[in-house]
């Protein structure tokens, strides 16, 4: 299984705003702390705002924050609202006719078991295991310049 770079930017839009809870998080900063494009993650931002992962602050201040705890969002919570398909190989396919066996193929039950797993230990890992894991995530995130330019 390989998950997309929307779900890995989804994740780390996340983490960013989890390692920032005092305050809202702007777009254009998480870009800029990840190297990556401010287009794409407002295009990531929109599924996980409407899932209720993010919620935003419209307004010149405005910016966005994690609608829940940190501890309450599972990556499994994420990867749902940003995978569009988990099927594993073809005959995961509904309408693949292809293979005789799809029906009684052990094949497909052990793919079956193996995504259910997958999905077990996504759903073990929230956010704040993430962000708790790196101490020092705030200097790794630029957060801390942040706060001294405010200051």
């Amino acid at each position: 299984m390989r998950l997309t770079k929307q779900t890995s930017y989804a994740i780390r839009i996340l983490m960013y705003c989890a390692a920032n809870p005092t305050r809202l998080s702007r777009m254009p900063e998480i870009a800029e702390a990840y190297g990556l494009s401010e287009a794409f993650l407002f295009k990531i931002l929109r599924p996980i705002s409407e899932a209720g992962l993010v919620e935003s602050v419209r307004g010149r201040h405005g910016g966005i924050r994690l609608a829940r705890p940190a501890d309450k969002i599972t990556l499994l919570d994420v990867v749902r609202v940003t995978e569009e398909s988990f099927a594993m190989a073809d005959c995961f396919e509904s309408d693949d006719p292809g293979c005789p066996l799809v029906d009684s193929c052990e094949l497909n039950s052990a793919l079956t078991r193996a995504l259910n797993a997958f999905f077990t230990v996504l759903s073990e890992y929230t956010i704040e295991d993430l962000v708790r894991a790196r101490p020092n995530i705030d200097v790794l995130l630029g957060l801390d310049k942040l706060e001294l330019a405010r200051a």
